[in-house]
């Protein structure tokens, strides 16, 4: 333990002083707690730990056990899943796996070890996570045993359903998330109750209305989807997503009219009404959650910053006037450069550290303001123009630097796509070998090379590193790069475009191969237009931004994906028998009839369980929904009605809970982005990076310095004496 006391000041611990506050600052940045041991030794085990190469190596470990699943048996590496066509998959020889598994329990012993040893044995106790990494160790140390001792004869493997907790734990922001769930499910849960509710009713009117009766065509109705109390309940469900719809009525319709009147009444209070509503609870009751979760982030960052003025203020150097500490300006530059951190945070604390008095001290307040610079959006501003001394020259800068010019260019791109849709709506029905490619070949090489021109003229007018300093400048010049070179590659192979411009194949590509890649760029290089457009922008830039906080919700998703798929290839692996090729409707195979609609007449056959990829697939397929009775019925068929479980439950996890998750976020997200921009015009011309945090930083509350000195003084390895 490591005394800090205000009367005890020795001139060796200075370094140490400087050390911890580096530490704590870090702390801070990172959002991480600052209770770890924080003697000399422990400080430099600390900083190894969080440092790039070793978080690197945990993360690659987490990564390839993962993907362990795709090798293991049954393995994925077929080209096809479909049982009908996949060939026999390579098996990995017994102990390959194993000892890569071997090798990513080692590393994750060594990760629990070192963090049970810095935060010490008293918060090691209280960390739940903390017990439950050694907890899942230990099973899957003994099963991975029990694995090599039976010679990999073990079918069901315990540990594979564990290794998504690794991925887990490794995460903070995973972890307020999946708490933030937690909570929120019992939220949702009174709105799930109302859903019950109402299909249990409308499975009951459904069952009386459609019983059977001696009427052939209502019997239709009856047979096929009110036949029993769980088809019936089935029925309703999936059409509580639509998925269904209007097929499940179309029997009944035909032959009253009034019998629609039930399935939209159901739809509109199902679908319409209460499922809307559970996104609007969830949205209102996730940011809740979320932002307590966020606040306690904000709180471990303030703490971090205070933890560090109080260690630096213990300095033989610093000047105590009564009760007032302060911490010199050159003392906190040398931790500040000692610090890692965002380069930009890092010149902008320096350079206000050097606004103040030489020889003087920061003050509780000021150093914390100092720090708030952390708080603050990331602002990428960008290099000046390039200052030409010719009237000439600076007349054709602002030529092919203003916004009419980047409008021409957006121009001459929709004249391209136009271009290209005209010539495939002429050439579309043309068999290969009397399509010319002469027209799609001038096409291209004229608009490239425009292209080219605007890039060039662009770099001119802007400067080399003021274009590159706009993300769509970035895109719109790699594209352009990659089209220049893949048409030189063009005519390098196949010469110049010429009337019956089709030769034979030479190399890896076909001459039509290469102008359809080529095409599919400048298709995609239009998106250039979103930049220009101010709605679209912020939608994008809202887009972007979801891609870089939403790794806690993917993480999560990956675990949820991870599991159900191991658990589906355990139920049902092999369930999935061909019974012939079919095709059109009612097709007759052998002896077997298939009805409309079917797995068999549909040709699902790709969409199985007897494969770790296969298996993400096919839950994807139901998470959308789309034709996912046909996946309930197949199973259902195929191995047992209880399989309708594990469809239901997959489909309440994914597409109920998490897609609306994902729809809070998205709200979220937008929201503020477009408030800001409404509120903030001048703003528009700067690009902003946004983390979960800075998305609720209006409505954090500040903690009170009692607070902070209360937290501090609760610490178990430093004695903070006031």
């Amino acid at each position: 333990m490591t005394i800090i006391s205000l009367n005890l000041v020795v001139t060796d611990d200075q370094n140490l002083y400087i050390n911890q506050a580096v530490v704590f600052i870090e702390d801070a940045i990172q959002y991480r707690s600052i209770y770890h041991r924080v003697d000399s030794d422990s400080l430099w085990l600390y900083r190894w730990y969080y440092s790039r190469v070793c978080q690197w190596i945990l993360s690659i470990t987490i990564m390839l056990i993962l993907v362990l699943a795709f090798i293991e048996l049954p393995s994925s590496l077929t080209i096809t899943s479909d049982v009908r066509y996949r060939s026999k998959a390579w098996e990995p020889p017994c102990g390959l796996t194993e000892s890569i598994e071997l090798l990513c329990f080692l590393v994750f012993m060594v990760d629990v070890s070192v963090k049970s040893y810095l935060i010490g044995w008293e918060e090691f106790r209280k960390t739940k996570w903390l017990l439950a990494y050694i907890v899942v160790l230990l099973v899957s140390f003994v099963d991975w045993a029990a694995s090599i001792y039976l010679s990999c004869g073990t079918t069901l493997r315990i540990r594979r359903f564990l290794r998504p907790f690794f991925l887990l734990q490794n995460s903070s922001m995973m972890k307020k998330t999946l708490k933030s769930i937690k909570s929120t499910l019992t939220e949702m849960g009174g709105v799930g109750l109302l859903l019950v509710l109402h299909l249990c009713l409308f499975t009951m009117f459904g069952m009386l209305l459609f019983a059977r009766t001696q009427d052939g065509q209502l019997d239709k109705e009856w047979k096929g989807y009110f036949h029993s109390l769980t088809d019936s309940w089935t029925t309703l469900l999936v059409l509580l997503t639509t998925a269904n719809n209007p097929d499940a009525m179309i029997a009944a319709y035909s032959k009253n009219r009034a019998y629609s009147i039930f399935f939209i009444l159901f739809i509109v209070i199902g679908n319409l009404v209460l499922m809307n509503l559970l996104t609007a609870i969830t949205y209102n009751q996730f940011r809740g959650y979320l932002l307590k979760s966020v606040q306690t982030s904000f709180f471990r960052r303030r703490l971090g910053i205070r933890a560090a003025f109080e260690v630096l203020c213990y300095l033989k150097e610093t000047a105590v006037n009564n009760e007032v500490l302060c911490v010199p300006t050159w003392t906190l530059l040398q931790v500040v450069r000692k610090v890692e951190m965002n380069s930009h945070c890092k010149k902008a604390i320096t350079e206000r550290l050097k606004s103040y008095p030489h020889g003087g001290g920061l003050s509780s307040a000021q150093f914390q303001s100092l720090f708030d610079e952390l708080d603050r959006e990331s602002v990428k501003e960008h290099p000046p123009r390039p200052d030409y001394e010719s009237p000439f020259l600076q007349r054709i800068q602002f030529v092919f630097g203003h916004c009419y010019f980047e409008y021409l260019g957006n121009a001459v791109a929709l004249a391209n796509i136009i271009s290209v849709c005209v010539v495939l709506v002429i050439d579309v029905e043309k068999p290969p070998d009397i399509r010319d490619d002469f027209f799609l070949g001038v096409i291209n090489c004229f608009f490239i090379l425009c292209y080219l021109l605007e890039m060039l003229l662009k770099v001119f007018a802007l400067g080399f590193r003021r274009y590159l300093s706009y993300t769509r400048n970035i895109f719109d010049g790699v594209l352009t790069v990659v089209l220049m070179v893949l048409e030189v590659s063009t005519f390098a192979v196949y010469g110049f475009p010429h009337p019956g411009w089709k030769p034979e194949m030479q190399g890896l590509w076909s001459l039509w191969d290469m102008v359809r890649l080529a095409n599919m760029l400048i298709v995609f290089r239009f998106l250039r237009i979103i930049a220009n457009m101010e709605f679209m922008s912020v939608v994008a830039s809202t887009l972007v931004d979801l891609v870089k906080n939403l790794r806690a919700f993917a993480g999560i998703l990956v675990v949820i994906f991870y599991i159900f798929a191991l658990l589906g290839t355990a139920l049902f692996r092999g369930a999935i028998v061909p019974v012939g090729n079919v095709s059109a409707v009612n097709v007759t195979s052998g002896n077997t009839t298939f009805q409309c609609g079917t797995f068999e007449q549909l040709e699902y056959w790709p969409n199985n369980f007897d494969d770790f990829a296969a298996a993400v697939v096919t839950l994807w397929d139901v998470m959308i929904v789309n034709n996912w009775h046909v996946f309930l019925d197949a199973y259902s068929r195929f191995t047992s009605p209880w399989s309708k479980l594990y469809f239901i439950a997959w489909w309440l996890i994914s597409s109920v809970m998490w897609v609306n998750l994902f729809i809070a976020l998205l709200l979220e997200n937008f929201i503020h982005k477009w408030d800001r921009r409404n509120n903030h015009p001048s703003l528009s011309k700067f690009e902003y990076q946004m983390t979960v945090e800075l998305l609720f930083r209006d409505v954090l509350e500040e903690p009170t310095e009692e607070e902070l000195i209360e937290t501090l003084h609760q610490h178990p390895h430093m004695d903070l004496r006031r």
